[in-house]
C-alpha cells in the first residue's frame, strides 16, 4: 500500500467490541493503518457496567465517544442519533474504510453513513440468521455493506442469495475465537477474586428481551427467573442488553438479589468473561454466546425461546420453551452433557485477526467499488 489507510471500527456494545477486539489489535500495531474508534451504545452507560472503561484498559488509542441514548429503548430513535453524530464524525475523519459488526443499530447507523458518503463499509459475521429483529438489521447492514467477512460458508451462500458480489465475502470465522484461543486468559482463581464470587461450580445467565416477543416479555421473564430459583444450582448473572424489554427482565431480577446462589452483574471483561465460560457447567438463556463461543469451549447450552432460532446447532445445545417445568427438565439433564466432546469448527479456528490483516493488506478490498450491483443467481 502506498499511503496509510485510515480505518475506523464502530462499537456500541460489550459484545460487539469482544469481536472486533483482535482484529482493531492487529490494525492498530501495523504502520500500514491509522486506527480510530467510535464508542457509543451500552458502553457509555454505568447501569451495563460502563464498559468503555475496558476499551481503555485494552490499550486502544484515538477512542472517541458518543451519546446516543436519550432515556428510551426505542431502537427507531437511537438509529437516528447515531446517524446524526456518527456523520458529523465521518465528515471530520475522512476514513478509507468502516468496520461494523452484527446486528445492532449502531452497526446499521455505520452501514447507513458509509454508503451514503461512498466511504466502504465492511460488515463482520452477516449472513447468519436469528429468530427476532435482529435478522432484520443484520441483513440490512448487509446490504449496505461494501465487503463481507463472514464466519464461514453458510453465511457466505445466503449473501450470495441476497444478490452480494461472491468476490467481496471473505469467510474468516468468528473474531472472538481470536481471544479464546489465547493463553493469555486469566486463571480462573484470578476471576473469582476479581469478582468476589465464591461458588465451586456454577451455571452462567444471560437472558435478552425479544423485541418482536416484547408483549410477552413479562410472562417470559416470570417462567425463566422461576426456573432458576428452583433449580439448585449456584449462577453468575449477566444483565441483559439495552433493547425494548431490558427493564422488565431486571425488575424479575430483583428476585435474585440477596439470595447466595446469585451473583448478578452488570457486565464483565471480555477475557474474564471467557474464562467463567470455559470453567462453567453450563450457560442457559438466549444470548448468541450459548451458540457460538460455549460449543467452542464444549460448554453445554440451554437456549431458551425463540431468540436464536435457526442459529447455532451444535450437540451441545438444548432448545427449551418459556417454560418453567420444560427449563428445569433441562437443567437436570445438561450436566450430564459436560464431559462430552462436541469439538465444533463451524465459526473458524481462531485466527481471524491474521486473515483480516491479510485482506487488509492486499489490493482486493481497496479496489471494491463503492456502486454495488445486484447479483443475479
Amino acid at each position: 500500500m502506498n499511503k496509510k489507510k485510515k480505518i475506523i471500527f464502530l462499537t456500541g456494545t460489550r459484545a460487539d467490541f469482544g469481536k472486533l477486539k483482535s482484529l482493531m489489535k492487529i490494525t492498530q500495531e501495523s504502520p500500514y493503518f491509522e486506527v480510530q474508534i467510535f464508542v457509543t451504545g451500552m458502553h457509555l452507560y454505568e447501569k451495563y457496567g460502563a464498559t468503555l472503561i475496558e476499551i481503555y484498559k485494552s490499550g486502544f488509542k484515538n477512542i472517541s465517544t458518543f451519546q446516543n441514548h436519550v432515556g428510551t429503548e426505542c431502537m427507531d430513535r437511537t438509529l437516528a442519533i447515531t446517524i446524526a453524530g456518527f456523520s458529523e464524525y465521518i465528515e471530520k475523519q475522512q476514513p478509507d474504510l468502516i468496520v461494523v459488526h452484527g446486528d445492532r443499530v449502531e452497526a446499521l447507523a455505520g452501514a447507513i453513513v458509509g454508503s451514503l458518503n461512498n466511504i466502504l463499509v465492511a460488515h463482520i459475521e452477516g449472513g447468519e440468521v436469528s429468530g427476532t429483529i435482529d435478522e432484520l438489521i443484520r441483513h440490512s447492514v448487509s446490504k449496505l455493506s461494501h465487503l463481507h467477512l463472514v464466519s464461514n460458508n453458510e453465511a457466505k451462500k445466503r449473501l450470495i442469495q441476497m444478490g452480494e458480489l461472491q468476490s467481496s465475502i471473505h469467510v474468516i470465522g468468528s473474531p472472538d475465537l481470536d481471544l479464546m484461543n489465547s493463553s493469555n486468559l486469566p486463571s480462573i482463581q484470578i476471576v473469582k477474586d476479581y469478582y468476589h464470587i465464591p461458588f465451586d461450580n456454577y451455571a452462567i445467565v444471560m437472558f435478552h428481551p425479544v423485541t418482536t416477543d416484547y408483549i410477552n416479555i413479562i410472562k417470559n421473564a416470570k417462567y425463566f427467573v422461576d426456573a432458576l430459583l428452583q433449580s439448585e444450582e449456584n449462577y453468575i448473572v449477566i444483565y441483559p442488553n439495552n433493547d425494548l424489554g431490558t427493564d422488565e427482565i431486571l425488575e424479575e431480577y430483583k428476585r435474585l438479589e440477596n439470595n447466595p446462589r446469585f451473583k448478578i452483574f452488570p457486565s464483565l471483561r471480555f477475557e474474564y468473561f471467557l474464562r467463567l465460560l470455559k470453567e462453567t457447567c453450563f450457560i442457559i438463556g438466549n444470548s448468541s454466546a450459548g451458540v457460538r463461543e460455549a460449543p467452542y469451549y464444549n460448554v453445554p447450552t440451554i437456549d431458551v425461546g425463540s431468540r436464536q432460532n435457526n442459529r447455532g446447532e451444535a450437540a451441545s445445545i438444548v432448545h427449551v420453551n418459556y417454560d418453567s417445568d420444560e427449563i428445569l427438565l433441562a437443567i437436570d439433564t445438561i450436566k450430564k452433557k459436560k464431559n462430552i466432546i462436541f469439538n465444533t469448527t463451524e465459526f473458524g479456528n481462531g485466527n481471524s485477526n491474521e486473515l483480516f490483516f491479510n485482506l487488509l493488506t492486499s489490493a482486493i478490498i481497496w479496489e471494491v467499488n463503492c456502486q454495488k450491483q445486484f447479483q443475479d443467481l
